[in-house]
């Protein structure tokens, strides 16, 4: 790559990273419905013709937005999950769940960009499916291990489920029990049902002491599953 072209190039990435920045104020500020080009580019003192240059449409740059804040939320996750690689299923699966929680409560924005509301007229392109992934495969990865081990005690599965959940096994985990999978999903659900309560406010004058409330539900979701201590 030429000198000029390597200066263009930077020159791309830092303005593609400042309309990224200006559009996560304004989400913050209106929230994603409101997100507009043209407000972007008279934040940045650009005329609405050049910002079309980075993002053509207002779902392009939402989908960046929302592929990083996924991948900001994987990150942190994964780093998480590193630290305590070598520990029991349970321990892992808690630390990926209480990551998952302090991300959100640090980027209550973006959390709400990717679990609150659904923006009206978009749909997510199927290009999010990767950073979305990356917490759920982590939890699936820890039960994985733990079948492996011998450490994986299924729950029950009533026979009225027994299709829906062999189907999810062959989509997501062909190498788990059916039983696990379905409790994985269910899991999974939940383990955002509780960060939203808290980033959105319905625990307020409910619960109080929300760090240990939050483990121990965390903790009863890896059983709920079939982790063992």
């Amino acid at each position: 790559m030429s000198t000029a072209q390597g200066a263009r190039a930077r020159a791309r990435t830092e303005i593609t990273a400042a309309i990224k920045d200006e559009a996560r104020r304004q989400l913050a500020a209106e929230g994603a419905a409101k997100l507009s080009l043209r407000a972007v580019a008279r934040a940045l003192g650009m005329v609405s013709s050049a910002l079309y240059r980075y993002f053509p449409s207002r779902d392009e740059l939402l989908t960046a937005l929302i592929i990083d804040a996924y991948d900001s939320l994987g990150a942190a996750a994964e780093a998480a999950h590193n630290s305590v690689a070598e520990a029991g299923p349970l321990h892992r699966w808690t630390t990926v769940c209480e990551a998952v929680r302090a991300w959100a409560l640090a980027h209550p924005h973006e959390y709400a960009l990717l679990y609150g509301s659904p923006v009206p007229g978009y749909s997510a392109p199927q290009s999010t499916v990767p950073a979305a992934s990356r917490v759920g495969l982590l939890l699936i990865g820890i039960a994985r291990d733990a079948h492996r081990g011998g450490r994986l005690a299924a729950p029950a599965l009533p026979a009225e489920l027994r299709p829906e959940a062999a189907r999810m096994t062959a989509d997501l985990a062909p190498d788990l029990p059916p039983e696990a999978v379905a409790a994985l999903v269910a899991a999974w659900a939940q383990l955002y049902g509780l960060v939203g309560f808290e980033v959105f406010g319905q625990f307020h004058r409910l619960v109080e002491d929300r760090e240990p409330f939050f483990r121990q539900a965390a903790t009863r979701l890896a059983q709920g599953v079939g982790l063992t201590s």
